[in-house]
């Protein structure tokens, strides 16, 4: 069976550094040119919270023939219709398409492949690209979990390999009700990431500050409040139920989840959101695809997302250069 991920940036490396060390195959596809040399001459580098290299195979996509029974798709959302159409050609006939992204990236990819062609998974950890060749894991070791799920009730053939290659990592979760899980891995990413990104800081720097954590708290509400709108159940986080945790309908509630934000995100604390990586670089976000589906689905449920919604807003205004990703950008949500 053959087995590559593509767009193997700092996640994708990682998960196929793991993957490759527990003795499997795996393939590693990528448009940096820098990168594949790296991982081709010195193995795959992985610092932070564990350190380890491991040879890996990798190569850029050009370099791709033949076709593939297992693809992990870790690209950003940006582009998906045409690297998605362009993927189907080197999909087997019974092959899968695993979809790693942020978002609601599912029914897109399903357009295109089939539902029954399409899994979904999540990642509760997170990473960072420090130069080519090495990334560093910023979550705790004991953190290391994905959710795994199908927009279809069949499960795909391939099903139990891609758990299985997956759990050569970390425990992974696999979940009937994926759509709310989705929703779960999004209120963390419209959050922390959206205001990690508009700060220019950590997950824990957004979580600590009064003045930020209030603003992440109710990014939370927002999500929590628009899936019950639209009748979504959100699935707990590594057994924590995060709507019972940080909903709140009072004061002594809200005052509780103001509270406990920082202790829930403490084990990804140092993570850095792969949207302020993007700016850092001078690269579009997936913010249209994290708070900008927020606000589209409360459109759609008549449920305001009034902070989600300044979330994409000034973004949008520092990926045109006119603001730039700094503590002082709290000022547009007061």
């Amino acid at each position: 069976m053959r087995v590559a991920i593509y767009g193997a940036g700092s996640l994708g490396t990682i998960l196929g550094a793991y993957i490759t060390k527990a003795g499997e195959k795996i393939e590693l596809i990528n448009r940096n040119q820098a990168h594949i040399e790296a991982l081709q001459s010195k193995g795959a580098q992985v610092v932070g919270t564990v350190q380890f290299t491991q040879p890996v195979t990798a190569y850029t996509p050009d370099k791709m023939s033949g076709q593939y029974d297992i693809l992990f798709l870790m690209t950003k959302q940006q582009h998906n219709a045409e690297v998605v159409e362009m993927l189907k050609g080197y999909l087997a006939p019974d092959g899968v398409l695993v979809t790693f992204q942020n978002g609601l990236p599912e029914m897109q990819i399903a357009e295109i492949l089939g539902e029954e062609r399409v899994l979904g998974c999540t990642v509760a950890w997170g990473a960072t690209l420090q130069a080519p060749g090495i990334c560093e894991l910023t979550s705790s070791p004991n953190a290391l979990s994905f959710s795994l799920g199908a927009i279809t009730p069949q499960r795909h053939p391939h099903f139990d390999r891609v758990k299985a290659l997956l759990e050569l990592m970390g425990r992974v979760e696999v979940e009937e009700n994926f759509i709310g899980t989705r929703w779960s891995k999004l209120l963390i990413n419209a959050a922390f990431s959206g205001m990690s990104a508009v700060l220019g800081c950590t997950f824990g720097e957004a979580a600590g500050p009064r003045r930020s954590r209030r603003v992440v708290q109710a990014l939370i509400k927002e999500c929590i409040d628009v899936c019950k709108a639209g009748g979504i159940r959100i699935e707990p986080v590594q057994g924590k139920d995060i709507v019972k945790l940080l909903d709140y309908t009072n004061r002594l509630k809200k005052a509780f989840s103001s509270f406990i934000i920082p202790i829930a995100i403490r084990k990804h604390a140092k993570l850095k959101a792969s949207m302020l990586q993007d700016l850092e670089k001078g690269k579009l976000t997936e913010v249209d695809a994290i708070n900008g589906a927020v606000s589209a689905y409360g459109r759609k449920v008549g449920c305001p997302t009034p902070m989600n919604d300044r979330v994409v807003e000034v973004i949008h205004r520092i990926e045109r250069g006119e603001l730039r990703p700094s503590a002082e950008n709290i000022c547009y949500f007061e």
